[in-house]
């Protein structure tokens, strides 16, 4: 008599999709908060992007991004993640500590993910901040400047 293994050979790969992808997210939020912008550049596809800020930032300026930003500790949730294929998306809290004052900015990221050939990546990642009031914006601009012309 065969054994089906379709559905759990299906579960196995559910299983292992989501540690990677739970793996990606962790790297994402070490890599930031030690400052290492070629580690976190990595767990982007080479067309990826940063939302915030009311605007969209390609993988080219997070250099400049990351600079000008606050530094401090990316304390990161579990991301809740819906897998489709080579696709998925996800949402991920976040609560951030900044370092000189240890002022808290809390929120979370929508994210998507896409398979590549080096694994589960992040295509675009969506910051939305949660306000003393309540309210649920994509933040203010702070100090990075666009570079013009």
């Amino acid at each position: 008599m065969a054994t089906d293994h379709t559905a759990a050979d299906t579960t196995d790969a559910t299983t292992a999709d989501l540690v990677e992808i739970q793996q990606l997210l962790a790297r994402y939020a070490v890599t930031i908060t030690r400052g290492d912008i070629d580690g976190l550049l990595a767990v982007f596809t080479p067309d990826g992007t940063y939302s915030a800020f009311g605007d969209t930032y390609p993988l080219a300026e997070f250099p400049a991004l990351v600079a000008a930003a606050p530094k401090g500790l990316f304390l990161t949730g579990t991301s809740a993640v819906e897998l489709s294929g080579d696709t998925a998306t996800g949402t991920q809290p976040l609560c951030f500590v900044d370092h000189a004052t240890h002022d808290l900015r809390i929120g979370y990221y929508d994210d998507t993910y896409l398979r590549t050939t080096e694994g589960w990546r992040l295509r675009t990642r969506a910051m939305t901040f949660i306000r003393r009031g309540g309210a649920h914006d994509s933040g203010r601009p702070h100090a990075y400047q666009r570079p013009t012309g």
